[in-house]
């Protein structure tokens, strides 16, 4: 399963057309619950891998952009 993980942190577009559409969701959601918790540590000081979020954001994106690939065109 391709997640964020500190040292896989970009999901490429080619692997996630691959994917079908409940395994994009799953990512989807593992990549949300990912940002949050980044979203956390960062509030509370004790994160210094600003990049992180910026990936993430960029991740949950490519995902939301097959997903509608998927569906619509």
């Amino acid at each position: 399963q391709h997640l964020l993980t500190i040292g896989d942190v970009i999901m490429k577009a080619d692997e996630l057309r691959q994917k079908t559409s409940d395994e994009l969701v799953e990512a989807l959601n593992a990549e949300l619950k990912e940002q949050f918790k980044l979203r956390m540590q960062k509030s509370s000081g004790e994160f210094n891998q600003t990049h992180l979020l910026k990936l993430s954001r960029r991740n949950v994106a490519k995902i939301k952009t097959v997903m509608t690939e998927k569906t619509g065109a």
